[in-house]
């Protein structure tokens, strides 16, 4: 086997983490987070990803979750190994090996940045509104209404982010008082990855053979 690891953009400081902690040393290519905005225009952007890697490199390792059906019904002409988790949050909050593809809770809005200042949480919701041929329609009317199921704000404590400090939680508390949520924590970390890493693929994993169709029944079933 001769891995490469397909990472989305937004993990890779916790990429690099779990290789060191794994001992390996993979290269890595990543996809820009920002395609999380449009699911299909990420669909087309990883099969042009992996249908570029150098031939040598027979598994991709996925460093993501389903995101959206980005991976449904696609196949490939490599290995695919990829967690069964539907986003990166569930991903860096599966911190045992019960399968769970969706570990968020309803109502709940999460941060796990490393730096405060990257926050994506509301940033996405409103670039995705904000991409949208919307003209005429009051800003703060359209990110109140995407954003009024949201009571709650948790940090994810993965082991990277400073989530303790007073910097980190003031500015977490800023982006909660603005959902008028409460905020709290919930533990987090890179085992998903270490185990994605490490060959321990089991039921928390999809390993999809090459000209293997990934499908939303095999992640989710």
């Amino acid at each position: 086997m001769n891995p490469i690891i397909l990472s989305c953009s937004s993990l890779r400081e916790f990429v690099d983490l779990a290789q060191e902690n794994t001992g390996t040393s993979y290269p890595v290519t990543e996809i820009d987070r920002e395609f999380h905005a449009e699911p299909g225009e990420m669909k087309k952007k990883l099969a042009e990803m992996i249908r570029d890697l150098p031939v040598e490199y027979d598994t991709v390792l996925v460093a993501m979750g389903f995101c959206g059906g980005a991976w449904d019904h696609v196949s490939f002409d490599r290995r695919i190994v990829i967690p069964r988790v539907d986003d990166c949050i569930s991903l860096l909050m599966s911190v045992d090996d019960e399968f769970i593809p969706n570990r968020k809770e309803a109502g709940h809005l999460y941060l796990y940045e490393t730096d405060p200042d990257d926050f994506s949480a509301i940033s996405l919701m409103r670039n995705g509104y904000q991409s949208r041929d919307l003209e005429g329609l009051d800003q703060k009317y359209l990110f109140s209404m995407l954003t009024q199921g949201y009571t709650h704000m948790d940090i994810v404590d993965t082991g990277l982010n400073p989530c303790y400090e007073v910097e980190y939680v003031e500015k977490a508390q800023a982006q909660a008082d603005e959902l008028h949520a409460d905020l709290d924590f919930v533990p987090g970390g890179v085992n998903l990855l270490e185990k994605l890493f490490s060959g321990r693929w089991d039921e928390q994993f999809l390993v999809a053979e090459p000209g293997e169709m990934l499908l939303h029944g095999k992640f989710f079933g």
